[in-house]
């Protein structure tokens, strides 16, 4: 697709110049078209990457199609509306350089310009082109200090259990092979489970043995279904999206255990022909624990008690099941990435906090990060800080992981490590603290308690443990008489036990230090917890709550988005889109302060040339 000329020079005889008096100087719009708006012109030569630019009619001008979602995500519009703004409001066409009548385009060109961006690997472009002009204003520096917290995005999809889970993956699946399967090549068992999939649902008031039950033959019929696709001429059919779905929901909600030579627990009970036959779709003649046979749908000839394939199951056997053992995965053998929802499989399961505090969301987690400038503010002043970094990823993810991807990002848009980093205590570790240690920074943030006993014993936290020495004092003041290094040979983690061996016995706080079972206190801790100790000292100072007041901010920053930018929601489905409106909700957060920040800058310099009065 070529795209047309561009200028950012209006017509001589436009509307632009009597739309300009229209607005006051301070007017966000005319400021958007002085600062913002050659921000935007700027990222055309990037744009230009995603089209064709000698093939193809005609693209709408790519500039224009940026501005326009900026402005949409900057007063919260969906795309239709976002066009009838252009189309009526003369601050938009001011704004972006159009003149009043200019000829509009269709709201779905905004979804293929998003797509486009996607396509190409430009999701992150806006934000960066708009912090790019920021720190050409003087606004943002390539290294200043920053403060980093997360919060969750639900995704646009319902929350379902895992019978539904199943069971709509499996209907995703067959409505995609129906189309490319004709009639003739349906495997024989293919009526039967259109019409329990596809053509019916599960009762809301159903059982829950009945579920259960259900919840067998769903992984019964799965493995049916991907049998029949992993037979010869079906590499077309098992490579589609939903059938290769399929085969991901069945291998993480179910095992095959083929030849059990003992009986499984009752969480672990096989989905064998017999045992996955419902009470409500049993074969006609047979009764309760009956072996299946040529009742239940065997084509004639084959052994009842031989295992079969599913071409030999016949079209009248509805409840025909496949002839191996399938056992559902308990609780905890499930991923913390598995399918939740087959409508968006990058949508995960993720929770926060702990007791009345705890949330729980299917989605994404996202990391904002933002500039901390210590300069008191005057009465009026907006804010002098701005975001840095927009990280959206898997929400099963730890913060720490979405820290690493931060500074990853922040990398690659040409910004260096911040000298100093505010962040909770999510962000906190032993290894963090000596890793920032190391590179001449600061990690500002609480460490987590030592572990508490419930007989309320000395921990860790009681004890003056150095690792590098190889020694620890106990709270009696006796030093450790030995010390060993293990080494996990998987994870390669590095931990160091203390003991004390003979001192303990005739200690007078024992009772207090080591239990009744023991001989002598041990102490395991981990290779870097000196800087993890002292830390721990370090926040129970009041200069330490005074500087962490400069974390404080991040949560009005946390709410702004949320709020006025719609990021606690997901308007898209699939981690791609997620992160493109996270971009454009970042990016129109800075250009709205950037807005504030010039109008503020010009209404106290007017000020300040008025003669004083008298």
């Amino acid at each position: 697709m070529s795209l047309p000329s561009f200028s950012t020079q209006a017509e001589l005889f436009s509307t632009a110049g009597l739309t300009s008096n229209l607005f006051a100087p301070t007017d966000r719009y005319r400021l958007f078209a002085q600062v913002v708006y050659p921000a935007v012109a700027d990222m055309r030569g990037e744009l230009e990457k995603c089209y064709c630019p000698d093939n193809g009619r005609v693209a709408i001008e790519p500039v224009l199609m940026m501005g326009v979602s900026l402005l949409q995500f900057l007063d919260g519009l969906p795309d239709r509306q976002a066009v009838e703004m252009l189309r009526y409001h003369a601050g938009w066409s001011f704004a972006l350089n159009r003149q009043l009548g200019d000829e509009l385009f269709h709201p779905t060109s905004l979804s293929t310009f998003r797509q486009r961006l996607l396509d190409n690997g430009q999701s992150a472009l806006g934000f960066r082109k708009i912090l790019d002009a920021l720190v050409a204003a003087g606004l943002v520096s390539r290294q200043s200090r920053q403060r980093l917290d997360s919060t969750q995005i639900f995704g646009l999809v319902s929350r379902m259990g895992r019978l539904d889970c199943v069971r709509e993956t499996l209907r995703l699946a067959l409505k995609e092979l129906e189309g490319m399967t004709p009639s003739q090549e349906r495997p024989k068992f293919w009526a039967a489970l259109w019409e329990r999939y596809v053509d019916s649902q599960v009762d809301y008031r159903t059982s829950a043995e009945t579920l259960g039950r259900k919840m067998a033959d769903a992984g019964s019929d799965c493995w049916l279904v991907l049998e029949w696709l992993s037979g010869p001429g079906q590499a077309q059919r098992a490579a589609g999206e939903q059938a290769k779905l399929l085969k991901r929901v069945f291998g993480e909600q179910f095992e095959v255990v083929a030849g059990s030579p003992t009986p499984l627990s009752k969480e672990k009970t096989p989905v064998t022909a017999e045992s996955a036959l419902g009470a409500s779709e049993k074969a006609p003649g047979t009764d309760e624990g009956m072996a299946p046979g040529t009742d239940l749908g065997l084509a004639e000839g084959v052994n009842p008690n031989q295992p079969v394939s599913p071409d030999q199951l016949e079209l009248s056997a509805p409840v025909m099941r496949a002839p191996v053992e399938i056992r559902k995965k308990g609780k905890g053998e499930l991923d913390s990435d598995r399918v939740q929802n087959p409508h968006d499989p990058t949508a995960t399961y993720g929770v926060k906090g702990e007791g009345d505090k705890k949330k729980e969301h299917i989605g994404f987690k996202i990391q904002v990060a933002e500039t901390v400038t210590q300069a008191e503010l005057v009465p009026g002043e907006p804010t002098r800080n701005f975001l840095t970094g927009m990280v959206t990823h898997p929400a099963y993810e730890s913060d720490e992981e979405g820290q690493e991807k931060m500074a990853a990002e922040q990398a690659e848009m040409g910004l260096e490590k911040p000298p100093v980093q505010y962040v909770d205590g999510a962000y906190v570790s032993g290894e963090k603290l000596a890793e920032a240690q190391a590179e001449g920074r600061v990690l500002m943030g609480p460490a987590q308690p030592a572990p508490q006993n419930k007989e309320g014993r000395y921990t860790t936290a009681d004890f003056d443990i150095r690792v590098e020495e190889r020694k620890a004092i106990c709270p009696a003041g006796q030093q450790s008489t030995q010390c060993s290094r293990l080494e996990d040979q998987k994870s390669g983690r590095v931990n160091y036990r203390f003991e004390w061996s003979w001192q303990c016995e005739n200690c007078p706080l024992r009772g207090q230090c080591v239990a009744p079972e023991q001989k002598h206190r041990t102490i395991l801790v981990g290779e870097f917890h000196t800087p993890l100790q002292a830390r721990r000292k370090e926040q129970k100072t009041e200069a330490f709550a005074q500087e962490m007041k400069h974390r404080n901010g991040i949560e009005g920053t946390q709410s702004e988005l949320v709020r006025a930018h719609g990021m606690r929601r997901a308007r898209y489905r699939g981690l791609a889109k997620v992160r493109l409106q996270n971009y454009f909700a970042g990016m129109a957060c800075n250009v709205k302060r950037w807005l504030n920040r010039k109008a503020w800058e010009l209404v106290r310099a007017e000020a300040e040339s008025m003669p004083a009065a008298g």
